[in-house]
């Protein structure tokens, strides 16, 4: 594909997403909860088309495809697990939209300090997330620098493809904060969605339609056909990459926050059934396009590169691959600017806001403005190291944030827990993730999102067991969403 080509697809998106994020613009977000939440007034169709482009970037499309050109079938087995995590949603959804709304909270980690009642703990958490997310964003960039360097054969480098979309990212962010964020999400979700599903049956039509695509994975391929297959999906690796992936939804805070954004618990219910079905179709025409990369281009050194040499190749009509190369690029920058706006909600929130007693809200939303290209650049720079699988490393990402998962569960069905609980489990085990992941150590051949929720559940119930809960904040908090659960049934 020429490379005047991809960059004209590049301006006609960026022209009509900007244009689509100028007209999301309603009045001046000049308080935290406008910028960063919408106003808590996102309705629900949006709001799943938003969320879905958040959770499925390029992690999908270039990561689970590399993912199954790696290990067969096994990643679909994989994928699946998020959806039963995504049950997580439908039954703590609710609840923190309910304390969400009563409290006025901003991010996920200012409902945990107020809830155990120590502001400590607010900061704790917004530091542990930012350590942990940096890397996340970074897999984002990565998918959109092998995309474009693989579509253009090398004539749009690597780091001229993540340039473009860190500018891109910051710029909508930017804009009008997350309404814009999620008005151009809903673009991209629609775009992902038709562009990759047709793209992935015209393939599969030209390698001899749905019968001919499997007899010729079957005849020459059948390992990736089986568990373990190759090897690859042994049961502690399956195991240390789900566990991470299962309890994704909560731990990770730029989807837990989507949480508060909801005008109603009706938009809520519908965003979460909106992108369970986006989800579920996503999923299957990833995992068809890694088959379909093993069948037309077996012995990839990198099987990240397995999505850009099917857009390249002869089976897919150019534009339409241009459509899909910029869906996925589109894809990712939603996940960047998603996080990019959460992290620096957290950092202005919760750190600036509890460490400076002057952190008024302007102030604050100042700060958060400030940090967002700062964040950025630490992504891009994350991303230039280029390490390992895409998916591999979103999965260690989210095993660090598997180490507050303790302390959220917690903070809605246990009254005992208490703050030197939460700030022990999440310090003690986000240290013991980091250590794991830099020695590479595997005990029993499992990974460090296992053994982090481990330590960081007992030392969440061990120390609180042993220090003073709020019992008063704690029967306020639980109760209220017990009242209000049982008046919208």
């Amino acid at each position: 594909m020429s490379n005047s080509f991809i960059w004209s697809g590049f301006a006609i998106y960026t022209i009509v997403a900007l244009y689509i994020a100028y007209l999301s613009r309603s009045g001046k977000s000049a308080t935290m909860s406008g910028f960063f939440l919408g106003n808590r007034k996102m309705n629900g169709f949006v709001s799943a088309l938003s969320y879905s482009a958040t959770t499925y970037s390029a992690f999908m499309m270039v990561g689970l495809a590399g993912l199954t050109y790696r290990g067969g079938v096994g990643a679909l087995g994989f994928e699946m697990i998020y959806f039963a995590g995504v049950t997580l949603v439908a039954f703590f959804g609710p609840r923190f939209w309910l304390v969400g709304k009563k409290y006025g909270y901003v991010t996920p980690s200012e409902m945990l300090g107020d809830r155990y009642g120590n502001k400590l703990v607010a900061v704790v958490i917004a530091i542990a997330t930012c350590i942990f997310l940096i890397p996340y964003s970074a897999v984002q960039l990565a998918g959109v620098g092998y995309l474009v360097e693989g579509m253009s054969g090398g004539g749009i480098s690597f780091t001229t493809g993540m340039i473009i979309a860190t500018i891109l990212a910051i710029v909508f962010a930017f804009i009008a904060g997350i309404r814009s964020v999620m008005w151009t999400d809903s673009l991209q979700a629609l775009m992902m969605i038709i562009a990759s599903t047709a793209v992935v049956l015209l393939i599969i039509q030209g390698l001899g339609g749905f019968s001919g695509f499997f007899e010729t994975l079957e005849a020459n391929h059948p390992e990736t056909l089986t568990v373990p297959g190759n090897g690859f999906w042994s049961l502690a690796t399956f195991i240390s990459m789900t566990v991470p992936w299962l309890f994704f939804s909560l731990s990770n805070p730029q989807v837990s926050q989507r949480l508060f954004m909801p005008s109603s618990l009706k938009s809520l219910r519908t965003m979460l059934m909106g992108f369970l079905v986006f989800g579920f179709i996503y999923t299957m025409v990833s995992v068809l396009w890694g088959y379909s990369a093993i069948i037309l281009f077996p012995g990839l050194e990198n099987p990240d590169v397995a999505t850009p040499n099917l857009l390249a190749s002869d089976l897919v009509p150019p534009l339409l691959g241009l459509i899909v190369m910029v869906a996925i690029i589109a894809a990712a920058i939603s996940t960047i600017d998603s996080i990019m706006l959460t992290l620096a909600s957290l950092f202005a929130r919760d750190v600036y806001g509890n460490l400076r007693k002057d952190a008024d809200e302007r102030r604050q939303l100042g700060i958060g403005k400030l940090v967002m290209p700062i964040i950025a650049i630490f992504a891009f720079a994350f991303a230039e190291l280029q390490l390992d699988l895409i998916a591999v490393l979103s999965v260690a990402s989210s095993a660090g944030l598997t180490v507050t998962v303790p302390a959220i569960i917690g903070a809605f069905f246990w009254g005992r827990g208490t703050a030197a609980g939460v700030i022990t489990s999440v310090t003690v085990g986000g240290v013991f993730v980091l250590l794991m992941e830099f020695l590479q150590l595997k005990p029993f051949g499992l990974g460090s999102g296992v053994w982090g929720l481990l330590l960081s559940t007992v030392l969440f119930i061990g120390v609180s067991l042993f220090t003073k809960a709020p019992i008063e904040k704690a029967t306020e908090f639980i109760g209220y969403i017990k009242t209000n659960l049982k008046s919208t049934k």
